[in-house]
This record gives structure tokens, sequence and C-alpha cells, in this order.
């Protein structure tokens, strides 16, 4: 009942409050699973794996690094804020992720991206609409409503003053208000009053108490650097200095970027936290890409490893491939493998219910999606065959049962 009364406190505390309240031992709040893993092991087809999963119904949940909180746990609550986060704890996420960008006056906040606080925040409803790089235009017989809004357009106590919600908006809207909307059928709100936002430094004395480990993403900025005298490798530098302001070993951080800039900048600079930076791979963006075709990779792994690179992390569809009625590795996860580079993948629970072949995450191996048991069949084999050292997930609970009972 104590433990209840204290995370239902957290959307009515001040965020130091909300954080000072969570007792700096993760083992008194507990680790459960819910419904949803067992959900999902009943939908899958008859097999040694559905055996091995549901022999595993009675084991003691336990925290795994093998399951990273995804923003928190942003199926059900607001990306980035102290209750997806404590919800994710609380599902065993061993490692948790604040996504790092910045203020005006060059604070590190937890933000998705520099340009997304029109669909995580009411901030077009509040006075700092003004703020907004493009301003809230109504929808039209011929062009969705649009917005856009920036964190670097706004100070650190600004900033502070915006309510988060689930990241939506609804691109019919007529006004700023009805733009608000717009959440997936398969999300929820019923999490989102009173949600508490987070700067870098205080996501770090969170996940500290909440007895986790530290996977900050420095995001790619939406304003040209420097930016009022803010460059790029003051960004990087500022958010390895905030570990160590905190006294946090570099060996329970794993810094992430989509631009290796920021990852060998960490290596030469910071080569303790540089041996646990993680070069995001978004390799998608590119037309001539194919995970099982190596002439088209644009990153010759052991040239990454080589100059010090030992994580990379594509998202899943990388990794797997369909043949012959089977998921197995793909070319792009057995030569990253190869060369001595350790897969982390992401995002499993983002793509809403498997009846339409999973969507983007999914999309090599489509044919073999029918439905919600195709989360545990790629997971399996990402562990198994791809052995990637850890899962993103938007709801952790799934990979952390997985995890606990495989003895990851």
């Amino acid at each position: 009942m104590q433990k209840i009364l204290i995370l239902s406190l957290l959307g009515c505390l001040s965020l130091s409050s909300a954080v000072a309240a969570l007792d700096t031992s993760a083992t008194d709040y507990g680790i459960g699973y819910g419904p949803r893993p067992a959900y999902l092991i009943e939908k899958l087809p008859e097999g040694a794996l559905k055996e091995k999963l549901q022999s595993c119904a009675g084991q003691t949940p336990s925290r795994s690094l093998f399951s990273i909180g995804h923003r928190g746990a942003p199926l059900l609550f607001p990306e980035h804020t102290v209750e997806s986060n404590v919800a994710a704890a609380q599902m065993g996420a061993g490692i948790l992720e604040c996504d790092v960008t910045f203020t005006k006056d060059h604070e590190l906040i937890c933000r998705h991206a520099q340009n997304d606080l029109h669909t995580t925040t009411n901030i077009l409803t509040t006075d700092l609409a003004e703020t907004c790089i493009t301003p809230f235009a109504p929808a039209s017989e011929s062009h969705p409503a649009t917005a856009e809004c920036r964190s670097s357009e706004i100070t650190l106590e600004q900033f502070r003053s915006l309510e988060p919600k689930m990241d939506s908006a609804d691109k019919a809207a007529l006004t700023a208000e009805a733009y608000q909307g717009g959440t997936a059928d398969w999300r929820s709100t019923l999490f989102a009053d009173g949600a508490a936002t987070m700067t870098h430094a205080e996501s770090i004395n969170l996940f500290k108490r909440l007895g986790a480990k530290f996977t900050p993403e420095l995001k790619a900025p939406s304003v040209e650097m420097p930016f009022n005298n803010f460059s790029q490798a003051d960004y990087a530098q500022k958010l390895i200095d905030e570990y160590k302001a905190a006294g946090i070993p570099a060996t329970d951080v794993w810094a992430q970027s989509f631009n290796l800039e920021d990852v060998l900048y960490w290596i030469e600079h910071e080569p303790e936290f540089g041996k646990q930076a993680v070069f995001l791979d978004n390799s998608y963006n590119l037309e001539s890409f194919n995970p099982n075709d190596p002439e088209t990779f644009p990153h010759d792994f052991n040239e990454l490893h080589a100059k010090g690179v030992n994580y990379i992390a594509p998202p899943m569809w990388f990794l797997v491939t369909e043949q012959n009625g089977e998921m197995l590795p793909s070319a792009y996860a057995r030569a990253a493998s190869a060369a001595g580079l350790k897969l982390i993948t992401w995002t499993l629970e983002r793509s809403g219910p498997l009846t339409n072949g999973g969507g983007w995450y999914f999309q090599s191996v489509a044919p073999l999606v029918t439905d919600a048991s195709s989360y545990y069949q790629i997971l399996d084999v990402l562990a198994q065959e791809v052995k990637v050292e850890g899962v993103f997930s938007d709801w952790p609970a799934t990979v952390t049962y997985y995890a606990n009972c495989m003895g990851l």
C-alpha cells in the first residue's frame, strides 16, 4: 500500500520532491511482469519456445540488463517522464534511457527530439506557443494541421512549466486544443495526468535510485551548431560531465548517438565512457541499403571496431531475415558480430497489434508476422541466434520475462 501511495503522489509533487520520494533501494518497489507476457505467450504456436516460456510462469521477477526501457514505458506512459521510467524499472528494465537535447540556456533535458514539444507537451495551449518555430496552423482540405516547437527556443525554467503528454497530434485538428489528441488507439492517456518532465541530471538521480543503469542518447540538434557559443563538442562533453558529477562509473553508462563523430569524440576525450559508447545505425535512410547485401552496407564494421567502436545499435529488422519460413540472422548481423561489434537493438512493443505484418520494425520478416506472438518469436531469434546484448522495448516487462526465463 505504501508503494502505491508513493507512486500516486508522484503526479502531485514537484519533480525534485517526486525523485526524493523514491526510496534508494529499488527492491522496495518490487519487480513484476503484469499480465502482458502471459498474454503474448498464450498466443504463441505450440512448440519449444512456448513450452519454455510457459514453464517459467512461477519464476521470481528480477532486474535484467538485457531489458532496456525505451524512453521509459511509453506504451502507456508519457515518454521521458518520472512515471514512465518508474514503470519501466518496476518491470525489471536494468537500463533506462534519457534522450538528451538542450534548452535555450544550454541545459540538458530528456526529450526524444529538440523539436517535439508540440507533440509531447501542452506548449501549444500555453503562452509559450509564441516561441514555436512554426505556429499552429489548422487543417484544411488540402493540408494537415501543422506546428513545430523546439526546446532550444525556451529556457529550462520555461520547459519546467510545460505538462508532458502522450506523443501524439491530431492532424485533422482545427484548434490547438484539438491538436493535443491523436493518441494511437493501442496506446492510452490513462496515466498521463500529472506526469513530470526531467532534466538529464535529474534522470541520472532517478535511475540511480531505481537501481537501473543508464543509456543517454545525444540527439541531433534542430539548430545549427554552434548554438549561442555551444558547440557539438560542448554538448557531447556536457552529457558525460553530468555522469561524472553524479559519481556514476563509466561501466554503468552506454552513451548513444546516431552521429558517429559524437561516438568518436567520447572514445578520444572520455575513453572510459567511450568503451561502451553506442553507435546508432540509421542506414535505413539510404535507399540502396539492404541488410542482406553487404555491398550496400555504408559502414565497414572492421574499420569501426578498429577506431574503438565496440557497440552498434540498428533497428530490429536489420538483424533478422525470412528464409524458407524461418526467422534467421541477417547478413548484417553476421558481419557486425564477425567484426567484434556488440549488438543492441530497438524497438520491441512499438508496433502496436501485429495483425498487419508488424509495420516498419518487422519489415524484413513481415510474411511471418500474423499476431502479437511475433514479439516473442523475434525476441527469441535476436537473443539466441543474433546474440544481441540488449533490447529496447516500449513495455519492458515483455523482455524482462524472457530474459529471466532464459537466464540472460
